[in-house]
């Protein structure tokens, strides 16, 4: 199953750069760092933030007050040459020359498949930088606006490379200052959607559309109305991957994504989609609520990114610090789907700089947090093999405690394991039915691949009654039976 790494390029050659005393591109990143990075558990690496950045699109957001203060508010010592411009602001997909070329790229891909990692990068279908070369080249890529549009609505128009178009948005916030928007419906985007996604293909094994959802064909319509013109038959994605696939076959597709779309991305043709709603219910909603969104289709669990943080959220470490954050950390790793985890998470960093940086202040490391991480990896590489199953833990009249508890089982010919997750503050105490028909007749040995404990167990009690567990507050069992 997919495990990605995320990297923020940009901060991470920096201080690789600070580390060695010399500048470091990509393509002279030490072996003995992509040794670290090649961790057991993960396998794929998100190298994010690697295009061209727009020079346009940074003088806009200096005249952000808001972007500014965010800035600020992360680095306090902040200059003016920690600032790189937004990421998903892309002038053109080529890889920054500042931070190694496609050369370096290359050189980089070449080092993660020797150590056996996939590598993927970002794709912005929604929209380009104002100094992009299709605002000129291209504009029948883009939604078009008139002087009328400009002097009406100058926060939602722009006039670059000769022309007048919109700054791209969503259908819910104001526009982005700093990009200008795509057109999902343009038969000529579309090929041009394609010629990208294909170049990107040449260079990674994977790609991570950013707020894919925006180009669906009910999204865009409710987003740009009229200004898109008509309406397509054929949804975007359906139109674009399907023909990228001709040619790479095995691209893995991620798409960011929102609102419940979840599944129609999907089918739709991606891989995997991140899955908010179980982040936003692991950080503000109880067990129960976590259940409900567990008994999903398991097909539809298995495309899922699974994450407690990103370049987009709040660091772990300061929304679910402490024991709370370990017990997500576990349920994130041992489901279905895909996971993400975020470089600087397993130190327990605090800071999330925002992506215009390309430095971050000094956080000392966590390193029982690091030593946590380290093992939960080697366990859920362990633990996912096999079939997934959702256990409904059961309690007594007078104990209802249960219901704070979550467990799944992985099945596998060749091993069982058990997960159980005190999703509260308080203790906890349950029975599991563990659907394990043959363990009669002999004892087993449970053993917690996270604190070494071992638990012996008679089998016609597993059998009949289920197994007994009591879990203080956020506690959790990663457990492997044995006979």
């Amino acid at each position: 199953m997919t495990v990605i790494y995320e990297i923020n390029t940009a901060v991470w050659l920096r201080e690789l750069s600070d580390r060695y005393g010399r500048p470091v591109t990509l393509g002279e990143v030490p072996g003995e760092v992509w040794d670290e990075i090649a961790r057991p558990g993960i396998d794929t690496v998100w190298l994010m933030g690697v295009w061209e950045r727009s020079p346009a699109g940074l003088r806009i957001a200096l005249r952000d007050e808001g972007l500014l203060r965010s800035f600020r508010e992360a680095l306090p010592d902040v200059t003016e040459a920690d600032l790189t411009g937004s990421p998903y602001c892309v002038r053109d997909y080529a890889v920054d020359a500042s931070l190694g070329g496609p050369e370096g790229l290359a050189a980089a891909r070449a080092a993660l498949a020797a150590r056996g990692l996939r590598l993927i990068l970002d794709y912005v279908p929604n929209h380009v930088a104002p100094d992009h070369p299709w605002l000129t080249e291209r504009p029948g890529c883009l939604i078009g606006g008139t002087r009328e549009d400009l002097a009406r609505a100058p926060e939602a128009y722009i006039a670059s490379g000769g022309g007048i178009f919109a700054r791209g948005r969503d259908p819910y916030f104001p526009a982005w200052p700093d990009v200008v928007q795509l057109n999902a419906f343009s038969d000529e985007l579309r090929t041009a959607a394609v010629d990208t996604l294909l170049s990107i293909g040449d260079q990674a094994d994977g790609v991570r559309c950013d707020m894919a959802m925006l180009l669906m064909n009910d999204v865009f319509a409710k987003t740009w109305g009229d200004r898109a013109g008509r309406q397509p038959a054929e949804d975007f994605w359906p139109a674009v991957i399907p023909r990228v696939r001709e040619r790479h076959p095995d691209l893995l597709f991620v798409a960011e994504a929102y609102w419940d779309l979840e599944w129609a991305l999907q089918q739709q043709g991606f891989d995997h989609c991140y899955d908010k709603r179980l982040y936003d219910r692991l950080l503000h909603e109880d067990a129960g609520s976590l259940r409900t969104h567990l008994r999903a289709d398991l097909a539809h669990q298995r495309g899922l990114v699974r994450f407690l943080e990103n370049h987009d959220e709040p660091r772990a470490a300061a929304t679910l610090p402490g024991a709370r954050g370990r017990a997500a950390a576990v349920a994130v790793a041992t489901l279905p789907g895909a996971t993400l985890w975020h470089e600087g998470q397993f130190e327990g960093r605090r800071v999330r700089p925002p992506v215009f940086l390309a430095r971050r202040p000094p956080e000392p490391v966590d390193e029982s947090l690091r030593a946590f991480y380290g093992g939960l990896l080697k366990a859920a590489a362990t633990v996912r093999r096999g079939e997934w199953r959702p256990l409904t833990p059961t309690g007594w009249p007078d104990n209802d405690t249960h219901r704070h508890l979550l467990a799944w089982t992985w099945t596998h010919p060749d091993a069982r394991h058990l997960v159980v997750v005190n999703d509260s503050d308080r203790p906890a105490q349950a029975r599991l039915p563990l659907g394990w028909d043959d363990l009669r007749g002999r004892a087993h040995r449970l053993t917690d691949l996270l604190s070494g404990r071992t638990y012996d167990r008679e089998g016609d009690e597993l059998a009949d009654q289920g197994l007994f567990v009591a879990l203080d507050a956020w506690q959790t069992h990663v457990l492997s039976l044995s006979a």
